[in-house]
């Protein structure tokens, strides 16, 4: 299966350098200790294991100064790394491997990293810097001979979508010549409008794992069912910020942290982008509430843009992404997709992004976009059914009367061709096989079957992604309790199924999946009440369950004499053009739904263990029941998808032992927060959203104001314990010798110059720092910790007191210690200058924390100068 796969990806490549394949021969092939498989994999490939340098050399063609090999060789070698991983390889041989083959096989070269991401101290904290410049200068020759004899007519073609409905997909570039078009596609979390693909847990979820490994395996599945069902971009990761609480499409994203999201965003395109299907990074930018998207402006300071707000498509770019889609809002008073600082400046002078900017769904607002470097409008017409386009005609018409020059289609036409050719879909790419406008049509919807066995990578991020904030007189994990209640809606089944609301936008029962866009068709769902129930068999406990939300009386007279009262909450949001509730997309409030807070608090009136699981798409106020004695235990599952009540069983009963962290902050009053749902605006007003608090975002504020919350950023209990000790930081030499003067100018306090691809610079990013330490599982199971590290700057910064810089996990037995590192490149340590426009040192001491969340610090140090 291996094998097959690499040769897939690989596919296309003529070889590699011979330095590539003899230093892989020396690295690993004669280590004395082999792989079966691979050796049976190589003997029948290739002649005998020993033999293999003989076949390379004879089978080589001399080529300038190297040799040119026989691609299947290298997939032998490469398998071998795969197959062996488990034998602890040395880290020069993955970070080889890594950096010398992943490259000339960009972007496939993800499924290289994706495998390697096996091993422990690569996954967790990644060293490791691919370089897709030789994948995109490759996508862009073949662009650029593609379209060599395309009319002007024909290139705005490419860049103009066929209007809302008239195409198979919710987004349709037209066939074109011997091109044949693209499928474009909802959801970051499943194929939406298609049957049988799997409905994942959401971002918020995944990125409450602070896990790497699973965030890439949940990104790669996507990706591989996306091109299963013929789409050719999917409209996924969306990283915009966890700004407001009451955020109604925050669920869709990974949290209220810049450094968070962005890792969750990198290793979600990695994923999804080694699965064959072109990743898209949305919404750019500021595009943090529902209320009055489409006319309001966000009126961001250049800093905290870059900073918080735009951090997450940096490490976009660096992952390769193909595609990125502007935003319905203005920023600073220009909306997104008409905005030349963010888009032409930022993105793709200052990122160095090569793939092309898309509109969000009539998010198009002038031709003249174009200029500013929108590539693509979608979904073509400039209102849904208006029958016209700002592109097409209107664009075409532009440039033959000189507004606009033919060189910039070029490009426009160029990039968006790359970015086929970048991700080898022009041969062998599965067809279109379900239609998102018609879903029961039998001549267009094939019913392909893409699911494969994703619920297993499901079910365990619903668990990883569940965090235990609460657990009292060791009311959990639970052990063949005697009897048992489940109390709530959000314990069962809806009413009608589980997709009886379009685009999920209802709430009458479990809750696994946020409303609007960013959803998908559930193919089944395990509710907590099936999973607790099969368990209680197994158990032989006697089960009970009371979906009454509103009859508190008869709730409490239930739960009497049972051994566990397990009550379940809800609180769901979405995309504005769904209200559920009176709930226009955001949240009205931060009161979890359907009578939440009373029924706990009527529950634990009667029964003395009454344990809570809140299935949210965001923070709650939970102070009204949160230090009720009888409430024993509190785990917050998020919103787990198909899978989510096996996950919450899992995490209740131990058979997972609860490792998930919280990606924001659980206030104690929805004031608190720093920032606020604006709401307000009428007809034509532009809404103004001041980003007043700056850099001061969820925990930072927080940290600032001296404010207690209810559980911090970063939260999250264990059914073990851990001790952490022996912390160490040194100096790692670069691997970017020709920049060593940039290296020593940003020592001595220089900013970043402005340049093509400025901040993305290999130099910039590489590890600089290696911080070190011990974890110790003090407990008596094995359980997994995350261990933060926070930066503190100097006051001279003006920075927050703490920021997140780096995060690992680490699986420890009980009575053993593992040593752990954790890596810190310059660009982690750097500041804005807004007036110099780059990355800076600030003057005066850094230190460092590392710990178990954003106020549990266990060790401190220096950076040293």
């Amino acid at each position: 299966m291996f094998y097959d796969r690499i040769k897939a990806v690989m596919a296309g490549k003529d070889g590699l350098g011979k330095a590539a394949v003899v230093t892989l021969h020396s690295a690993f092939c004669t280590r004395g200790t082999q792989c079966s498989r691979t050796v049976e994999l190589c003997n029948a490939h290739h002649g005998h294991r020993s033999s293999e340098l003989a076949f390379v050399k004879a089978k080589g063609v001399e080529h300038g100064d190297e040799h040119i090999f026989d691609r299947d060789l290298v997939v032998c070698l490469v398998v071998d790394a795969i197959l062996c991983i488990d034998l602890n390889l040395n880290a020069p041989f993955i970070t080889f491997v890594a950096s010398y083959i992943a490259p000339a096989i960009a972007p496939s070269a993800s499924f290289t990293h994706l495998v390697l991401s096996k091993h422990n101290s690569f996954s967790s904290d990644p060293t490791l810097i691919p370089d897709f410049a030789p994948a995109w200068a490759a996508a862009y020759s073949k662009a650029k001979q593609h379209l060599a004899d395309y009319t002007l007519e024909e290139k705005v073609n490419i860049t103009t979508g066929v209007g809302w409905g008239n195409g198979l997909c919710v987004g349709n570039i037209p066939a074109n010549k011997n091109f044949p078009g693209l499928c474009l596609e909802d959801s970051p979390l499943a194929v939406r409008f298609a049957d049988f693909v799997t409905a994942f847990p959401a971002g918020i979820t995944t990125a409450s794992t602070w896990n790497r490994a699973l965030i890439r395996a949940r990104g790669l599945a996507l990706g591989s069912e996306h091109k299963g069902k013929g789409v050719n971009v999917a409209l996924g990761p969306m990283m915009n910020m966890g700004r407001i609480a009451q955020g109604g499409r925050n669920w869709e994203g990974f949290g209220a942290d810049p450094f968070l999201t962005g890792e969750a965003a990198y290793e979600t395109i990695l994923g999804m982008q080694n699965g064959g299907v072109q990743a898209c990074a949305k919404h750019f930018i500021n595009n943090e509430q529902e209320h009055m998207r489409t006319q309001d402006s966000a009126n961001v300071d250049d800093r905290t843009q870059h900073e918080i707000y735009a951090h997450p498509f940096l490490r976009s770019v660096m992952a390769g992404v193909s595609s990125v889609m502007c935003s319905y809002n203005l920023i600073n008073d220009t909306y997104a997709c008409n905005n030349d600082k963010m888009i032409n400046d930022i993105l793709k002078r200052e990122y160095g992004f090569q793939g092309y900017v898309m509109s969000d769904w009539q998010a198009t607002m002038a031709t003249l976009s174009a200029v500013a470097g929108l590539d693509m409008t979608m979904p073509g017409d400039i209102t849904f059914d208006s029958g016209d386009s700002y592109f097409g005609g209107n664009l075409t018409a532009f440039v033959q009367n000189g507004t606009i020059s033919q060189a910039r289609v070029d490009d426009m036409a160029t990039r968006i061709i790359a970015g086929w050719y970048y991700l080898h879909q022009e041969s062998d790419y599965p067809e279109v096989s379900f239609n998102a406008f018609n879903t029961l049509d039998e001549a267009t919807n094939k019913h392909v079957n893409v699911q494969s066995d994703h619920y297993k990578i499901v079910r365990e991020i619903g668990a990883a992604g569940s965090v235990l904030l609460k657990n009292e007189r060791g009311a959990l994990p639970l052990n063949k309790p005697r009897n048992l209640i489940l109390v709530g809606s959000d314990a069962g089944p809806g009413i009608s199924g589980p997709n009886e609301f379009s685009d999920q936008g209802g709430s009458d029962r479990f809750l696994a999946m946020g409303w609007g866009s960013g959803t998908g068709l559930f193919p089944y769902l395990i509710t907590p009440y099936e999973a607790i129930q099969e368990r209680a068999r197994q158990d032989g406990s006697s089960i009970f369950w009371d979906f009454d939300d509103w009859n508190t009386a008869n709730a409490q007279t239930l739960v009497t004499g049972q051994s566990a009262a397990i009550v379940f909450i809800n609180s769901d949001s979405g995309e504005d053009y769904i209200t559920v509730d009176g709930n226009e997309g955001d949240r009205k409030n931060l009161t979890a739904w359907h009578n939440g807070d009373n029924l706990i608090q009527a529950v634990a009136s009667n029964n003395n263990n009454t344990i809570v699981v809140v299935n949210s798409v965001g923070p709650l106020i939970i102070e009204p029941w949160i230090e009720h004695p009888n409430v024993t235990a509190v785990v917050w599952a998020s919103i787990g998808g198909q899978e989510g009540g096996n996950a919450i069983a899992d995490v209740l009963y131990g058979a997972y032992n609860p490792s998930g962290r919280l990606p924001y902050t659980i206030a104690k009053s929805p004031a608190d927060y720093p920032a606020q749902l604006i709401t307000g605006g009428s007809g034509s007003d532009i809404l103004a959203i001041n980003y007043t608090e700056g850099l001061f975002i969820d925990y930072r504020h927080f940290d600032a104001a001296n404010i207690e919350p209810r559980f911090e950023f970063g939260f999250g209990l264990s059914y073990t314990t851990f001790e952490y000790s022996q912390v160490d930081i040194s100096a790692i030499s670069s691997s970017d010798h020709p920049q060593q003067s940039l290296i020593q100018a940003w020592e001595n306090g220089d900013a970043t110059p402005i340049a093509e691809g400025s901040s993305t610079a290999l130099w910039l990013h590489e590890p600089a720092f290696k911080v070190t330490f011990h974890v110790k599982n003090t407990g008596s199971l094995s359980g997994t910790e995350i261990p933060q590290l926070y930066i503190h700057h100097p006051a001279s910064a003006a920075e927050p007191p703490s920021v997140l810089k780096g995060f690992t996990n680490v699986k420890v037995s009980p009575g053993q210690t593992e040593h752990v590192s954790i890596t810190l490149s310059r660009y982690d340590l750097s500041i804005w200058d807004v007036v110099a426009q780059g990355w800076r040192k600030p003057s005066g001491e850094i230190t460092f924390s590392v710990g178990a969340s954003s106020r549990d610090f266990k060790l401190n140090g220096t950076i040293p100068t």
